[in-house]
């Protein structure tokens, strides 16, 4: 007598998937992942606002030796401003960053929401920040915001930094908003159907089923926003914060230095870029992104 593999078989090809957990919160479950990402936003816009400036003093006054073609010398004799401004340009990163990912979330969600008084107002948006340079989007922000006179003072006056961390938040958050959306179009139809045969909730849905399978599924794309968002910070440059770029270009007008000053800037970037990008292809692995 033969007997029908599904009658045996607990857990269905059509089943929602969902992660494994131990705690619950309003029926949602709790997972290690989620309460991290949260816990890593949190503590960078912490970081950020604690010890964050955006106004870094650069005392080293030394010159080059015109004698040799490559000063090794000068090099380390402002090594140690190079990282005062190469931590100021983290900070931005990683503030960004975080916001980035919140945005881009509520940006993919309000995109596919029914109503088109909202799904179509997102959609423009997302697409004006991605067809606009980031340069032109700071300097408005920096600039011509804060005389727009109707908007509340605190809503449109921001510090260099906090300018910098907000435009690459709204402006990454609009290409992750484009990730997170393919990686919600790959979800199987049938687990959506699955969670309305079991009678799910919109919000379990979203965050027992759905969410769970899409977001490992774009952290490839978001890995690789982040280091451009690294790459893109130093156009802060422009609106006088003090980086990495600011430092090479007011050091060099000064000692014509510049070949030392931007090998450091590029040696600088190829430091955090590389350990990031090997932490991220770990952290793919961790979660399971890379099945074989």
């Amino acid at each position: 007598m033969s007997v029908d593999p599904r009658m045996t078989d607990p857990v269905s090809t059509d089943a929602p998937r969902t992660p494994a957990t131990g705690r619950r919160i309003g029926g949602i479950p709790v997972t290690i992942g989620g309460v991290g990402a949260v816990v890593f936003s949190l503590a960078a816009l912490f970081v950020v606002w604690r010890f964050g400036g955006g106004s870094v003093r650069f005392e080293i006054r030394e010159t080059r030796d015109p004698s040799v073609a490559f000063d090794w010398g000068f090099v380390w004799a402002y090594t140690p401003d190079f990282l005062r401004a190469l931590w100021v340009l983290i900070q931005a990163t990683v503030g960004g960053f975080a916001l980035a990912i919140v945005i881009g979330l509520v940006l993919a969600l309000l995109r596919r929401a029914p109503v088109k008084l909202l799904s179509m107002p997102t959609a423009f948006f997302i697409e004006f920040v991605r067809s606009t340079p980031l340069l032109v989007q700071l300097f408005f922000l920096f600039f011509g915001l804060p005389r727009i006179g109707w908007i509340p003072e605190s809503l449109r006056v921001w510090s260099s930094l906090a300018t910098l961390i907000i435009a690459l938040g709204f402006h990454y958050g609009a290409y992750c908003s484009e990730a997170y959306r393919a990686g919600i179009d790959s979800v199987p139809k049938g687990q959506w159907e699955a969670a309305t045969a079991l009678n799910l909730g919109t919000l379990a849905t979203w965050a027992q089923v759905v969410l769970p399978q899409a977001i490992p599924n774009v952290l490839p794309a978001l890995g690789n926003f982040l280091i451009a968002s690294f790459k893109d910070a130093p156009l802060g440059a422009s609106i006088n914060v003090t980086c990495v770029l600011f430092f090479a270009d007011t050091t060099a007008s000064r000692t014509f230095a510049s070949v030392e000053l931007y090998t450091m800037l590029g040696l600088g970037f190829l430091a955090v870029s590389l350990p990031a990008a090997f932490l991220l292809r770990r952290l793919e692995r961790r979660i399971g992104y890379e099945r074989t």
